[in-house]
């Protein structure tokens, strides 16, 4: 800028000294041509803007875009809205449009015509509603042992094993089961044992949409499962998450994750009994530790508070 405004003052000795010596001597004083000069004269009106250098770019060229060209790209823009520009650009060679991509993105940006579909609106996530008293909602989930921690008797291709988790919304607290199968029987079976072992009653059920506890979503008209039959007989409310989205089921797919960081990394397991008494002090352990959404208490002592208030 500051170059700039150098030139013009430049352009204005010029002018000055050509106006009080004459055009000649200026033209040898100043090392310019004295045609150069008189252009110079001709623009200043008095004004440090007049003076300013005209662009140099030209005004035509003999390759740019025709207006048939433009028109036919308008077109084709009025009858597909929300073409990408690769899409439209390959239309258009087909209709006998012969320039490149980068052309037609330029001759887009010259005519103010968008390219893009239109974004798909940012997900706002409902508010979260808390539950207010124990076994309120309970969520269910399973989580496949990893192989590599099967040592010994359980290393065997043909067997796998895996852990229910059951977690109540309120107060975090936590019931796990190994299993040697997922299906609607071991749910059925998980669910029963959650009713015994839980320390309240449980109002209401959460899941995701596998098959080990619905049919609904890969099979419509099977019918219900046996855990959906188990729920509707011990009058439990059965509740399903959205299809592909575990976050609706957080707080037990985020235990999951604390399972694999904390338990299973680094762990080996020799038979089952081994693996069944170290899950079962891994429940142990977290049922009593303090956590900081319940005020740093654990799970134990913020049921104790709750019965002691209620």
């Amino acid at each position: 800028m500051n170059n700039f405004i150098t030139d013009l003052k430049y352009r204005l000795s010029i002018v000055k000294f050509a106006n009080r010596f004459g055009v000649t001597r200026a033209a040898e004083h100043f090392n310019v041509s004295r045609s150069f000069i008189y252009k110079l004269l001709s623009r200043f009106d008095g004004t440090l803007g007049s003076l300013k250098p005209f662009s140099k770019r030209p005004m035509s060229h003999p390759n740019q875009t025709t207006p048939d060209e433009y028109d036919l790209i308008k077109n084709y823009c009025r009858r597909n809205p929300n073409t990408g520009l690769v899409i439209l650009w390959l239309k258009l060679r087909k209709g006998g449009y012969t320039r490149s991509l980068t052309t037609l993105y330029r001759c887009l940006l010259r005519l103010g015509i968008r390219t893009n579909p239109p974004k798909k609106p940012k997900y706002k996530p409902k508010l979260y509603e808390p539950m207010t008293f124990p076994g309120e909602r309970v969520q269910m989930d399973v989580k496949m042992v990893p192989k590599e921690c099967l040592v010994g008797s359980l290393n065997n291709d043909e067997e796998k094993y895996y852990q229910y988790t059951c977690i109540d919304e309120y107060s975090r607290y936590r019931y796990i089961e190994i299993f040697r199968e997922k299906s609607t029987y071991s749910s059925k079976c998980f669910l029963l044992n959650c009713i015994k072992k839980m320390p309240f009653d449980i109002k209401c059920v959460q899941t995701d949409n596998g098959l080990e506890f619905t049919n609904q979503i890969v099979h419509p008209g099977a019918g219900p499962t046996l855990f959906e039959k188990e729920l509707k007989r011990l009058g439990i409310q059965y509740k399903r998450i959205k299809p592909y989205t575990p976050r609706h089921n957080g707080k037990v797919e985020r235990s999951h994750g604390k399972d694999q960081l904390y338990f299973y990394n680094g762990r080996t397991f020799f038979s089952l009994t081994d693996l069944e008494t170290q899950v079962a002090r891994r429940m142990y352990e977290y049922n009593r530790f303090p956590m900081k959404p319940l005020g740093w208490l654990s799970p134990i002592e913020f049921l104790d508070n709750y019965n002691r208030t209620h």
